[in-house]
């Protein structure tokens, strides 16, 4: 997973209402919810590469929805619905399939290196899950997510690293170059077409700001 502090933000970011990224997931979330009200309760979830957090925020601690996460790096419940699992989200051999009700995923299928493992995770979670809800960004949209600069995603490995290094333009810091260098090589944006062609029967959410596609959820949740 990506220590997001490394990447200009604080922990706290997604529990401020007030952060752009907590009103687009505010939102993504309320469209999860509303297919989650078609499903019987208790309701099962497998969180690949989630926080407490990010449940504790939305008000998940409740008993009619039992939340397992996996994560490489695992953290402490303390909620008695909510359990933390480590794991790799492309290797869920220790579940049978349709083991839960909802594979879910916010923002983790980017951060695997490569291709390949993000067809092993797409597969994975469509394997263990019912239904599956699985959130990226959009290759294409002209900000990158991660590093906050134009078209960052399109120049060279080797000027994204510079960019890191040698400047603060990225998220108002200078890297490492250890670290900069593995955060290039871990972020792999997918486009909508990735996106369908990993998750071949699914329905596309796109979400947009100011017009253009800035992030997919691919879902198989009933309509």
């Amino acid at each position: 997973m990506v220590d997001l502090k490394h990447l200009g933000f604080k922990a706290n970011d997604y529990a401020n209402p007030g952060y752009i990224g907590s009103k687009f997931r505010k939102k993504r979330f309320r469209f999860f919810e509303e297919k989650l009200r078609t499903l019987r309760k208790p309701v099962t979830i497998l969180d690949l590469g989630g926080t407490v957090g990010f449940w504790v925020n939305e008000n998940y601690h409740r008993k009619d929805v039992l939340v397992t996460i996996v994560n490489v790096r695992p953290e402490e419940s303390g909620y008695p619905n909510i359990k933390v699992i480590a794991g790799d989200a492309c290797d869920l051999s220790l579940f049978e399939n349709n083991s839960f009700d909802i594979a879910f995923s916010n923002s983790l299928i980017e951060h695997l290196y490569t291709r390949e493992n993000q067809i092993k995770m797409a597969n994975e979670a469509m394997r263990v899950g019912k239904y599956y809800f699985i959130q990226t960004p959009n290759r294409y949209f002209p900000i990158e997510p991660h590093f906050k600069f134009p078209f960052f995603q399109f120049f060279s490995k080797s000027i994204q690293v510079f960019l890191q290094t040698k400047t603060a333009f990225i998220n108002g810091f200078r890297y490492d170059r250890g670290y900069a260098e593995n955060m290039v090589n871990e972020i792999r944006l997918l486009s909508r077409k990735e996106m369908k062609e990993f998750f071949p029967k699914s329905h596309l959410y796109v979400e947009r700001f100011l017009g253009l596609p800035k992030s997919f959820v691919a879902y198989n949740l009933p309509n």
